[in-house]
């Protein structure tokens, strides 16, 4: 049997162990009232915003990452 253990916090090696520094984050929200769509690097750091999704994802692989949807 496996024991899992739960881990507080994730360091930058953590994350880089783990491919996350490949990846950039879709994210619906809003902006002066506008519905937009957040795209934020793997350590949260939002990067821009955009009016569409399809653009999002675009901008995101014109960077060579891998987009991921959040909801």
């Amino acid at each position: 049997m496996h024991k899992h253990t739960h881990q507080e916090q994730v360091s930058q090696q953590d994350l880089a162990s783990w491919g996350l520094n490949h990846m950039a984050y879709v994210k619906p929200t809003t902006h002066e009232g506008e519905g937009v769509y957040a795209i934020h690097a793997a350590d949260g750091t939002q990067m821009a915003l955009v009016n569409d999704r399809d653009v999002a994802f675009a901008a995101v692989r014109q960077h060579d990452l891998e987009p991921v949807s959040v909801h």
